[in-house]
């Protein structure tokens, strides 16, 4: 069974862009739905964050590559998606078209961003601690679990200040790393339920199709309907990800070849990670 994987947003851009047809093709949809020049990495049109072209970005990148698995004769046979590798996810799984997926990507991120106007908010990403002392280090410092990526790769997420007071506790009980990243709103968090109006209006304004090939949930592990769609797509930006979850249920419905289409292998990182640890 072959699953098309897609990871979240990345930390950064790579200057260096493909030069083919279908690369092309996902340039020019993305500047006329978005606003986003991807060759000069500048907005064209309407205002948008540093954060907003790292989402837009991503997703255009993760729908190019699904387009060269695609052309290579790679097709899926599921559907994974992490964070906000939901985006792409909904046009691989044929829910929504590339154009419409990009729109949406840009639309919500600009509306997440609203959230950064009058509070700094960032991630920290935890290795090395297991879940119980993450748990009570969240608690303590009032910050919140983002990702659960393994079970020593964590996400939390709120405020900087609080973030900042999160990482220094970690790094004192024993993580290998800790460290902060800035971001427009707390994703996957209930701080997120702020502006759940305003979210839940830009998800409803889609025509979602039943997905053709099976969409699995980051939160539950069930499967997507198109009816379910609107919903998720605000409740996985108050819940955290649960991504090694979501990688032992593909395996024991017989996923055996799992592409990460987007940008780096962090998705195949944390498999490799769960792998190891199912074979201790």
């Amino acid at each position: 069974m072959i699953c098309f994987m897609f990871p979240g947003q990345p930390l950064s851009h790579d200057a260096t862009l493909p030069e083919d047809a279908d690369f092309t093709e996902i340039a020019l949809l993305t500047r006329a739905r978005t606003g986003l020049d991807l060759e000069s990495f500048a907005w064209t049109g309407g205002p948008g964050t540093e954060q907003v072209k790292l989402q837009v970005y991503g997703v255009a990148m993760s729908l190019y590559e699904t387009r060269c698995l695609r052309r290579r004769g790679i097709l899926p046979d599921v559907v994974a998606e992490h964070s906000m590798g939901i985006y792409p996810a909904l046009s691989a799984c044929g829910a929504l078209p590339e154009g419409e997926a990009l729109e949406l990507t840009f639309r919500a991120g600009c509306c997440m961003a609203t959230m950064g106007r009058t509070q700094s908010y960032a991630l920290g990403c935890m290795v090395g601690l297991t879940m119980e002392p993450l748990l009570t280090i969240a608690e303590e410092t009032g910050t919140f679990l983002a990702n659960v990526n393994t079970s020593r790769h964590f996400l939390l997420c709120g405020e900087r200040h609080r973030m900042e007071q999160a990482v220094a506790a970690a790094l004192q009980n024993g993580a290998f790393s800790a460290r902060t990243f800035p971001c427009d709103a707390p994703l996957h968090t209930p701080l997120m339920e702020q502006i759940e109006g305003e979210l839940q209006e830009i998800f409803s304004a889609y025509s979602y199709q039943e997905p053709a090939v099976p969409l699995i949930s980051h939160i539950d592990q069930e499967y997507l309907t198109a009816a379910d769609l609107p919903g998720f797509m605000l409740r996985e930006l108050t819940q955290p990800v649960y991504w090694e979850k979501t990688y032992l249920a593909l395996r024991r419905a017989g996923a055996t070849s799992l592409y990460e289409a987007g940008i780096g292998d962090s998705l195949k990182k944390y498999n490799r990670w769960i792998e190891s640890e199912r074979g201790r």
